[in-house]
Order: structure tokens, then C-alpha cells, then sequence
């Protein structure tokens, strides 16, 4: 069973731009192999507001997924930028998703 796992954030409208400077470090980690590599995504017409922006990663199954948040609550650099995000962010959640093929 495939699965998509989101990180959804939304920020302070205010903040957008000193989020995404940090968001584009996380980037970088990422192109490093330090941490997953995800998708970013905007949205541009959603029931989210603008000011949201969503990691997403596809899965071969529910635990692949549960390792990743392990990876990203385990990881020092990721604690370290999170550390300076989280003051922009209004709200977070994860979400997943079960990818159905029928």
C-alpha cells in the first residue's frame, strides 16, 4: 500500500519571505542526503489559504512513512533550522494518504 506523506505549514502572510529563505536551506539538506527529499507545493487554488506551504513524499508503505518523521525528529540540522522556522508558522500538521490503484 503506497502512501503520500504531507507536512503541511502555514505561516505568517507577513513572514512569507523569511520562511521560504529558510524553507530553501531545508532544500539544501535535502540535495545534501541529510534529509528526504520532498515536493513543495504552493497553493494557488485550494481550500488552503496562500500562506500554506506543503512538503510531500511518496512511500512504498505506512512504515517507510513513520521512519521519515523518525528521520526528521532525529535529525540535528533539521532541529536547528525547525528551531528558527517555527516563530513564522501558524499552524502544522502531517497528513497521509493512501494511494489507491483501481
Amino acid at each position: 500500500m503506497a502512501i503520500i506523506l504531507r507536512i503541511v505549514q502555514q505561516f505568517q502572510s507577513s513572514k512569507r519571505q523569511e520562511f521560504i529563505d529558510l524553507e530553501k536551506q531545508f532544500a539544501v539538506l535535502e540535495h545534501q542526503g541529510i534529509l528526504l527529499k520532498g515536493e513543495r507545493m504552493s497553493p494557488l487554488a485550494s481550500r488552503d489559504p496562500r500562506n500554506t506551504l506543503i512538503w510531500q513524499q511518496r512511500f512504498d508503505n505506512l512504515q517507510a512513512a513513520e521512519r521519515a518523521l523518525e528521520v526528521f525528529e532525529s535529525s540535528a540540522e533539521h532541529a536547528e533550522l525547525y528551531d528558527r522556522q517555527k516563530h513564522f508558522m501558524e499552524d502544522t500538521w502531517v497528513e497521509s494518504y493512501e494511494l489507491l490503484d483501481y
